[in-house]
């Protein structure tokens, strides 16, 4: 498992094969063979590797490390569990459509699903880890329905910026899009709708299983058009409820 361990290992904390290379103080040719199989590293090299990424040295070479055991509450660390890579090594940004969602909460683990995701390319995106969600309803706008959300994984709960827009991952709700306010006495999320026709809702972080942070949006549609849409259900449901007083007034 050194190889695929290495590889996957790399990819999480973000290193480039030249950065890691000279961490390690190793040619890069020679990590480009660990990660390919050509050749293993020696004990001392992989006493070094385990060192750095923070495991040991028999889950180095003996288990797979992108099945890892998800954890929240114990460290409040979120981990990345299954990432596919392209020729080059880097990360790619896989798509998760509205067609993927159910098959995404019950697979979202395994590293054999998220490989098959579609793929989508975004240009001189800053490093990380990043994917793509397509979201439904109105509960976002001017964010319209079909909206394609990019947006970096998270990996640790104190990380979360208050008043910010995450897509929130849990077995309980599915997949959301929404504002985030955290309660870190009440161990909960505060899940707000810009849309507010949506009541707010809380998540308690047990109930979380993944958090990624809005990057960029992809949007198919007019967006002063949303807005001038918008703005008539605004005023439409502000007629409305004038009637509704004027009726309880007479």
């Amino acid at each position: 498992m050194i190889a695929e361990n290495l590889k996957y290992l790399r990819t999480k904390n973000n290193f480039s094969q030249q950065t890691l290379s000279e961490t390690l103080g190793i040619p890069r040719t020679t990590l480009g063979d660990y990660e390919r199989g050509k050749t293993e590293p020696n004990i001392s090299m992989m006493l070094r590797m385990a060192r750095l990424f923070d495991v040991t040295v028999d889950e180095l070479i003996s288990k797979d490390l992108s099945h890892g055991q998800y954890e929240i509450l114990k460290s409040e660390v979120l981990k990345v569990l299954a990432i596919s890579v392209d020729e080059d090594n880097e990360a790619n940004i896989e798509l998760v459509d509205s067609k993927a969602e159910a098959g995404y909460l019950d697979d979202y683990q395994n590293p054999e699903y998220i490989k098959d995701l579609p793929r989508i390319k975004i240009p001189q995106i800053p490093k990380g880890t990043y994917r793509g969600f397509e979201i439904q309803g109105d509960s976002m706008l001017p964010i319209e329905s079909g909206s394609i959300i990019i947006a970096s994984y998270v990996e640790r709960l104190k990380d979360v910026k208050q008043d910010r827009t995450y897509i929130i991952v849990s077995k309980r709700d599915g997949l959301v899009y929404k504002r985030i306010n955290v309660n870190k006495k009440d161990k909960s999320l505060h899940l707000i709708s810009d849309n507010e026709l949506y009541h707010p809702y809380t998540l308690a972080f047990e109930d979380i299983d993944e958090i990624w942070e809005y990057y960029a949006h992809i949007s198919f549609s007019d967006t002063k058009a949303t807005l001038d849409t918008m703005v008539e259900d605004k005023l439409n449901d502000i007629q409305r409820k004038v009637t509704e007083i004027h009726l309880k007034v007479k």
